[in-house]
Order: structure tokens, then C-alpha cells, then sequence
């Protein structure tokens, strides 16, 4: 009898191990994109209602890459590759997508920060990248992004010494919304 108890136990801490790592597995990407969120770990930036209400004499750099998911057609491009503000001061960038194509085509745009250390202190008031994105065919948009530097940054004992800041956009084609897709056979002519 006491075999049997010993198998059952171990049958049953092996399920418990096997239901414990997949629940962790489960909880582990929305865990991570909350901890990026509230850190900035990964170069994830932060949100803000409005600009700073302190603007320090300090200057800083922010570089503006652009990249595309291989599969999306659109071009996509930063009007400016960099502009020089403030720490503190709120900078208003544009960047500009074209589809060349002849179908709608819809996207989104992931981000980050480089380097890592100043993603927590880069924060957006608007951009492009909170919504999905739609183009006609050949139509041109130039997509505004509104942030500034949070003066904490001059606080943090790594990040105080960064001069650069780069950011960084990948678009990626999504599907269409649904009322694109349902106006897509009357724009056609069908």
C-alpha cells in the first residue's frame, strides 16, 4: 500500500510542477510587458497627458530610425534624422509613410529606446504608434510624435550621462479594421 501512496504522490507532485511552469509561462509575457511598462526596461518609454512643467539647461540629442517589418510594402521614413532640445523641453517629430501599392493596407508601429537606460525617461504625449494606421493606395501621411526628456533622467545614476538618445520604429502591416474592410468592395467599384 505503500508503493502505491508513494507513486500517487509523485504522479501529483509532477503534475503540480507541470501545471505550476505552465502557468509562468503563461503569465510570463503580459509580466514582462507590464515590467518594461513601469520600468522601461528594454527601451519601452513612458506616457504623459502633457509636457514637463520643468525644462533644465542641459541639451540632449534625440536620433529618429525608422525600419519596416519585411513583409510591409509602405515606405517609411523620419522627416528629421535628429534634433537637439532641452532635457525637459516638449519636441514634436514627424515621420512620413507612403504606400506604393493599389490595395488599402493597414499598420502599427513598435518602438524603443536606445539606449536602455533612457527608455524610462523618454516620454510620449501622442503618437502615431498608440493607433493602427491606414493608407489608401499611393497615398503619403506624415505621422506626428510629441515627447520630451523627463528631467529625472539627471537623477538616475546610469542614465545621467547620456547625451544620445535614439528612437527607434519598425512598422508592420495588421489587419484591416473592420469598417476599412467592409468599404474595400465599394471603393473597388464592385
Amino acid at each position: 500500500m505503500s508503493r502505491i501512496d508513494s507513486k500517487s504522490k509523485t504522479v501529483l507532485q509532477t503534475v503540480a510542477v507541470v501545471l505550476f511552469m505552465g502557468g509562468m509561462a503563461w503569465a510570463s509575457v503580459p509580466f514582462y510587458n507590464w515590467f518594461c511598462r513601469v520600468t522601461g526596461f528594454g527601451g519601452t518609454t513612458g506616457v504623459a497627458e502633457a509636457g514637463s512643467d520643468i525644462v533644465l539647461d542641459r541639451m540632449i540629442t534625440v536620433r529618429f530610425d525608422a525600419s519596416k517589418d519585411r513583409d510591409m510594402p509602405w515606405e517609411f521614413k523620419p522627416m528629421v534624422r535628429e534634433m537637439e532640445l532641452k532635457i525637459g523641453q516638449t519636441g514634436l517629430a514627424f515621420f512620413e509613410a507612403y504606400n506604393p501599392t493599389d490595395r488599402v493596407i493597414a499598420g502599427t508601429a513598435s518602438y524603443n529606446v536606445v539606449p536602455y537606460d533612457a527608455g524610462a525617461y523618454f516620454i510620449k504625449i501622442d503618437c502615431f504608434c498608440f493607433t493602427e494606421q491606414v493608407l489608401q493606395p499611393g497615398e503619403r501621411a506624415q505621422m506626428p510624435v510629441t515627447f520630451y526628456v523627463d528631467p529625472e533622467i539627471v537623477n538616475d545614476r546610469d542614465a545621467k550621462y547620456i547625451n544620445h538618445i535614439t528612437l527607434s520604429y519598425t512598422f508592420h502591416e495588421t489587419e484591416l479594421p473592420q469598417t476599412e474592410a467592409r468599404a474595400l468592395p465599394s471603393v473597388l467599384g464592385q
